[in-house]
């Protein structure tokens, strides 16, 4: 079981990263409220929206997320997430006080590559020497 699970781990983080990379691009998930005009976040997302950088980060939450769900690529598919992880949790913590912090896909999001880089920090450990 020991061996399964960062296999489970990694076809869900995958999963999830795939579904809302893909809605971006083909929107079958309802969307979420928009943001107050003129908040920090509306400002923020308008920005991403009319320069097309948020394209480009989808596509590599799809890219990703491909290759953190097959076993033999899911390093390499961690090391293009993890930026953006972070900036999943900096978005969270900075633009909307922390409160986005307790939504569910976000602690998955975390929990997962936490523990994918977790499972695997030895294949990590020589990029910090």
């Amino acid at each position: 079981m020991k061996n399964k699970l960062p296999s489970i781990a990694g076809g869900l983080l995958g999963l999830a990263f795939i579904a809302f990379g893909l809605n971006h691009f083909i929107p079958f998930l309802p969307s979420p409220p928009s943001p107050e005009e003129g908040s920090p976040t509306a400002m923020f997302f308008a920005g991403l929206y009319v320069s097309g950088y948020l394209g480009f980060i989808k596509a590599i939450e799809i890219l990703g997320g491909i290759l953190v769900a097959i076993p033999k690529t899911r390093n390499l598919g961690l090391l293009a997430l993890g930026p953006v992880v972070v900036n999943i949790i900096a978005f969270q913590v900075f633009m909307t006080g922390g409160a986005g912090l307790i939504q569910p896909p976000v602690i998955l999001v975390a929990v997962l590559s936490a523990f994918l880089l977790w499972s695997a920090r030895e294949k990590f450990a020589g990029l910090l020497n």
